[in-house]
């Protein structure tokens, strides 16, 4: 049974309805509208994705309007095409695909150029999935912001309930990391295109506290705002219990002390600062720095350590390999630029949690990932590659470590399962979407709380 008018109505007083956890979602329709989606897997694709799977799984009926997958390398590669549109069904999901301007090294203008352009092939795609389906909710992905007012024309025509889910604050990220020049005029049709369209969304979903926050400053009503932090799928993450495979295959051994980054390769991930520690970490033979993933500042970064013999470059890892490849490191490595450190959380923060491992994080002591993670992590200043480098040997040199409990309890709080029944609550959904109050989420997450607290 969907409940529309009456659950906005109602949510907005804080109330929750009491629904059978069995009975089906049958007959709902959900359009979302993203420009990254499966199978990219990393970034906002990869979440997006699991929503959509999700909500067919439940007996949604799910369209999607996205783009050739293209991210992190920012290029579509076979067999996707960036030269037409595409329809395909996957996992229960219809996929509608709308081709888009994009080149490799993105950077400056053409931050603007791609979204803008997928708004404008989508757009005529959107508009008639919409007529053809009659949704009775439509979810925008931000980024990117340039399709929202398309989404809030559409759901008043099909009479939908509309949401934004915020994975990025999408103009504050672009000038915060220099991603765009930083314009009067520019930060000025950012800034208006923002408030044009957030408060015409009935819902409004996003990652962390300081996100909500902001929006609220924004004049977004917090009544109107949720959050759901990025999760983790804890039957693919886990500790192995015994050296990774990837050991072998890279002929490291058991006493090298691998530290890991696996994820995007772009500006704000401020990965530079890694390979500078690890510059100065020359000496310590043993200590092996991995660098996977994908991204605008891959090359750049390869060209600039070529003389590093401690450094290794690799290209991002599949899925089905990736609880093996976060198994390999001794210390996982979490950068990022202080601009960035409370406009993103970075998602990537949660599989390295679950694998088990320690892990680093450059941030500074009042960013929402440091609350999120408390003293369970080893912290370091962003952009100082001396406190990293001596924080990376004093890890190394520690033998025991105190806190592998409390990161698991923390990667429980972070739970896929959990998570994808609060976000469905949220949404509208009900029945098999959605738990009751007090039930499996809450006890799951409270618990993890409770563990947090008796360990501390």
């Amino acid at each position: 049974m969907f409940l529309r008018h009456s659950f906005l109505n109602k949510s907005a007083k804080g109330k929750t309805y009491h629904i059978s956890p069995d009975e089906p979602n049958r007959g709902e329709k959900v359009l979302i509208y993203c420009m990254n989606y499966s199978p990219e897997i990393t970034g906002v694709g990869r979440y997006t994705g699991e929503i959509g799977e999700h909500l067919g799984e439940c007996g949604v009926s799910v369209t999607v309007i996205t783009s050739p997958p293209h991210y992190p390398e920012w290029r579509v590669d076979k067999p996707y095409t960036n030269r037409r549109y595409t329809v395909e069904e996957q996992k229960n999901v219809r996929v509608v695909r709308c081709p888009l301007l994009l080149r490799e090294n993105i950077r400056g203008v053409w931050r603007l150029i791609a979204p803008f352009s997928f708004a404008l092939t989508s757009a005529p795609a959107a508009m008639w999935q919409a007529i053809r389906m009659r949704p009775d909710i439509i979810i925008c992905v931000e980024p990117t912001l340039f399709v929202a007012p398309i989404a809030l024309l559409l759901a008043k025509l099909c009479s939908a309930r509309s949401v934004l889910y915020v994975q990025d604050l999408e103009v504050d990220a672009a000038f915060g990391v220099g991603h765009i020049a930083d314009k009067r005029w520019l930060r000025y049709l950012g800034k208006s295109l923002e408030c044009g369209v957030l408060h015409f969304f009935d819902k409004i979903i996003t990652i962390s506290e300081r996100m909500s926050g902001r929006l609220c400053e924004k004049g977004v009503p917090a009544w109107r705002i949720a959050v759901v932090r990025n999760w983790v799928d804890l039957d693919e993450i886990y500790p192995l219990g015994k050296p990774s495979l990837y050991r072998e295959t890279l002929n490291y051994s058991e006493d090298d002390f691998v530290v890991l980054y696996s994820g995007s390769i772009g500006a704000k991930q401020g990965l530079g600062v890694l390979l500078d520690a690890a510059r100065q970490l020359a000496t310590e033979p043993e200590i092996k720095f991995v660098i996977a993933g994908e991204g605008p500042a891959k090359n750049q970064l390869e060209n600039t350590s070529r003389d590093l013999q401690n450094v290794r470059f690799l290209p991002l890892q599949p899925y089905d390999k990736l609880n093996e490849f976060l198994n390999l490191a001794n210390l996982h490595a979490l950068t990022q630029m202080a601009g960035a450190a409370d406009l993103v959380v970075p998602s990537k923060i949660g599989g390295m949690l679950a694998s088990g491992k320690r892990v680093l994080i450059t941030t500074n002591a009042d960013t929402e990932i440091a609350d999120f993670v408390g003293q369970n992590v080893i912290m370091s200043p962003p952009g100082d590659p001396d406190a990293l480098a001596a924080a990376i040997l004093a890890a190394k040199r520690q033998k025991v470590d105190p806190f592998e409990r409390q990161r698991q309890a923390l990667s429980r709080a972070l739970s896929k399962k959990e998570s994808m029944n609060l976000l469905c609550n949220h949404i509208g959904l009900a029945g098999n979407a959605l738990p009751r109050r007090g039930g499996a989420a809450a006890t799951a997450l409270l618990s993890a709380e409770n563990e947090l607290q008796t360990t501390a």
